[in-house]
Order: C-alpha cells, then structure tokens, then sequence
C-alpha cells in the first residue's frame, strides 16, 4: 500500500520544505508503528526544485485478522479461512492507508507547523500519486469525488485485470494521480476521508465518534460538495442514524456560511433552557462553566485564553463588561481566523474591538505580548504538548508571562472507562499525547507551583464519579503574595487551598 506526495519550488522557496509541513525529515527514512503494521516515510528526492515524500503502509495479515471487526461474513458466518489472509488489503488504498495518514501525518492534517507556519497557510503546487485505488463506482466516481475539490488534474487510469487476457476488461481497481495548488492540510484531509469511501469498507467499526473525525476532516469542502450524501454514507458504513446526524451538521455547516454566521446563530431552533432534565449539559459547556466561575472568583479583569482555538471562550468572556481586555492565542492561523469570524470582528463596534485581540504564536516560547495579565487560561492544552515540550510551556506561562491566577483543564483518564464509545486503552482525541490521571495531574501542578511562586487548588468539573472521579480536572494557580495578589481573589484563593488540604489527606488515608 503506497502513496507518493509531491511538490515543486525554488531556490528561495525551497521544495525541501514539504519536510518542515509534514514534520518528517527528508534526510532519513522513518518507520511508525500501527495497529495493522508498519508505516514507512521516506523521500526518493528531495531538492530545491522538487521534493517527494512517499508513504509505505506494510500489512501484518495476522494483526489484521486479530484485530478485523468480529471476523464474521454475511449473516455472522465465519469468512473463509483462506480469504482472512489471501486478499486487497496489503496492496490497495484503502481505510488502513487512511488510518496510517492521521497517525504518521498528525500535525499535517491540522494543519500545523511552527517552523514553516506561512507555507502551512498557503497553497503549494501538489501531485499526489496513488497506484493502486479501489473504486467501487469507477473511474468517473474518482473524477466527481476529486474534481470539485479544487485539484486541476484528475488522471485516472483503470488497471486492467489482466494484461495478457484484454477481454476479461477492468478491474474495480484504478491508478489515480492528482494535480493541483492546494493547502497541505486540505490535501491530506481529501485522502483521509475519500480512500475509505472509495474502497466503500472499513476495517474497524464505525462508532458515533467517526461523525466528529468526518465532520473535522471534511471541514472548509465537505458541506457544499455534489457528492456530500454519497461521502457521508460511506464514510459512516451506511449507518442511516450517524449519516443522518453528519447530514444535519453538514447543513446548519452550509447554511451557516451562506449567511456568514457562526453555527451556533443558525442552530437555534431548540429553546436551549427547555428540557434541561432530559438532555445532559455537554462537558465542553462544564468546563466553561467552571472556567468562567473561577475567573469571577479571582476578580481578574484581563485574561488570556492560551490555546483558544475556534474562540469559543473568547466569545463568552466578551459578554461580561468586567473582563476589560480579552485575548486569544494559537499557533494555528486557521482556528484563529475562525474565531475572528465567530466573533464577527469586521462588524465589531470599536468600543467592542478595543477589548479583544488575537495574536498568533506558540506556547512553548516567551511571548512580551503575554505579560501584565491578571489571569490565563490553559483549557484542554497541555495533552496536545509532547512531554518533553511541557518545561518550556511551563517557564513560558509561569515563569515569564506571570498572570495572577492560572487555570488549568485537561482530561482525566481514569474516568475514560465510562465512556462507552471508547475502545479500551484510547486517548479521546487522536492528538492526545497523553491523558493524566488524577495523581499524576497533582504531582505536575504542585511540582510547577512550587518551582514558580505559586498556589495550587484542585476542583472536579462535571459528575464526580466516587470510584473514578470527574471527566475533567481543573487546577487553578494563584500566584504568590510576593507578587502582589489582588484582594478580589481571597476567596478564591482560601477556597483552592481548601481542596488541596482535603486532597492530601485523602491521599494520606488511602
């Protein structure tokens, strides 16, 4: 199973670097574990004036059995012995190929890349070759799949069954080479979602959350695509109720951005304090909650949102006057152009707008920008962070920028056993570099706290579960009376120091 990935440059716009875009150096070949085998990334060229990456997926046929969904045919009999190891799979694109581009190509897919941030937000000319595509529907489907994405060439050739034997006419298999100027990221996310649609089968079970990846992945084409119900259906395996979810999403997406609205305008339909019994309070919603009653507490009046994503509690800060100045930051250009949207900023009143900045940068790096602030927010970050990253966040935040009060959200992964959806032993998201449980979280706050002048409190957000605790866990730093703290933060203050000592000695009993 094989892809290769293209593309042109110049001496002053090196070609070389498409390495920087997909974190994979064109000096080495590189190999990655998967679920099914081994991925191999390496480059036949690489020069100025053109670069290739080529990625190797190698089947292990008895992983793939192992780890096949239910190893049962039509009507739950077993497949034939043979055909569980005599088959495409090793050979042709398919949902395995796909999986191994969301793992190997992480960052890429968002998007996100700190050395080459503005190559990462443009297009580059790109020819994506694939040798082996099955396509259930035929070269013409390959074509109305591809074409309206903006790739200028779609050349897809299909392969014969076999040569000496004309007469026996086509496989169901094609060679597909595309052309076309077009973001990295939307490449890969293009091939993410349209190889396991074309081969029309998975190889794991579709569960709820594939409506999530296909929604993320598809984001910015799948909404006005021609062929939306036909991606959507087979992306989902034909499950009527996860396609008609996507669907529905897919059209408040469209309709949103015919009005250039937030989707979030357009989906208003539902009185949201109706039915508050039967319909669970989503924990995206908690944890902003949480977060916007801590943030009471200290009596901060300028916060950061570090990390702020799509600017969604940037947009909740804003409609409290107290906060004086609001500003988001993250290293994606994308997600903050979102947020710039979300927010409406181009129709903001200039009283308004003198509020709220957005500032793109990286959290691992000293940033004057982020200096004077009463308080900061770390919301669901430091698990996208490698571990041996974290220092720098750490002295970059607590050391150099010094807010007054911190808070800090991250998941708690004792308590991901309640999730029914979630295979034993996953992270919840696939960017997830890792997933503290609670001990582990304690240890890292008060070792952060104490080397930086800080207090450190612990609260549950959402239900405290009495066997594995809260979904999410939340910190909250005050800085030292050393350095000035506010009387608006007392409480706040007498509270966190409260549930530090009431952990402790729970600690101390177990």
């Amino acid at each position: 199973m094989f892809l290769t990935i293209s593309t042109t440059g110049s001496p002053e716009r090196p070609a070389t670097d498409l390495g920087f875009l997909l974190h994979k150096h064109p000096g080495r070949a590189q190999s990655f574990s998967t679920a099914h085998g081994t991925a191999h990334v390496f480059y036949p060229e690489a020069s100025d004036e053109r670069c290739t990456a080529a990625l190797l997926l190698e089947i292990d046929p008895v992983a793939l059995v192992r780890r096949s969904k239910g190893g049962k045919g039509r009507g739950g009999a077993p497949d034939a012995a043979l055909a569980q190891y005599v088959n495409d799979r090793p050979y042709a694109a398919s949902s395995l190929l796909a999986v191994a581009l969301s793992t190997v190509f992480k960052s890429a897919l968002r998007g996100v890349c700190q050395a080459r941030s503005e190559r990462a937000s443009a297009p580059l000319p790109l020819r994506v070759e694939i040798p082996v595509l099955p396509a259930r529907g035929g070269a013409e489907l390959v074509r109305a799949l591809f074409a309206p994405l903006g790739w200028t060439g779609v050349d897809v050739r299909p392969i014969a069954l076999d040569e000496r034997f004309p007469g026996w006419g086509d496989s169901r298999y094609v060679r597909l080479v595309l052309d076309g100027e077009l973001r990295l990221a939307d490449a890969l996310n293009h091939l993410y979602v349209l190889l396991p649609v074309l081969d029309d089968a998975k190889h794991y079970w579709v569960a709820p959350d594939e409506v999530d990846k296909l929604l993320r992945a598809g984001d910015g084409w799948l909404a006005a695509h021609p062929e939306q119900k036909l991606i959507t259906s087979r992306y989902l395996s034909r499950r009527w109720g996860l396609t008609r979810q996507a669907m529905e999403q897919l059209e408040l997406v469209r309709l949103a951005e015919s009005d250039d609205l937030a989707v979030e305008d357009v989906d208003n339909a539902v009185d949201e304090t109706a039915d508050t019994e039967e319909r669970p309070v989503p924990l995206a919603v908690r944890r902003r909650e949480a977060i916007l009653a801590v943030l009471r507490e200290s009596g901060a009046r300028s916060v950061l949102d570090l990390g702020c994503g799509q600017g969604q509690l940037v947009q909740e800060l804003l409609k409290d006057p107290s906060y004086t100045t609001v500003t988001g930051l993250d290293v994606s250009v994308r997600a903050l152009t979102i947020a710039a949207r979300r927010l409406k900023l181009d129709r903001m009143g200039e009283r308004q707008a003198a509020r709220v900045r957005l500032i793109q940068g990286s959290l691992t790096y000293t940033d004057k920008r982020l200096t004077g602030q009463d308080a900061a927010v770390l919301s669901e970050v430091i698990e996208h962070l490698d571990a041996e990253r974290l220092p720098a966040l750490e002295y970059a935040v607590f050391g150099s920028a010094r807010p007054g009060t911190v808070i800090v959200t991250t998941p708690n992964v004792e308590y991901n056993v309640r999730w029914e959806t979630l295979p034993a032993g996953h992270v919840r998201h696939s960017d997830h570099r890792f997933e503290w449980n609670r001990a582990e979280f304690r240890e890292w706050a008060e070792r952060v706290a104490a080397r930086h002048g800080y207090r450190v409190g612990f609260r549950p957000v959402g239900p405290d579960d009495p066997e594995v605790g809260p979904p999410t866990q939340l910190a909250v730093f005050t800085r030292g009376t050393d350095s000035a703290d506010g009387a608006d933060g007392t409480a706040a203050n007498d509270k966190d120091r409260t549930v530090t000592t009431q952990a402790t000695q729970e600690g101390a009993a177990a």
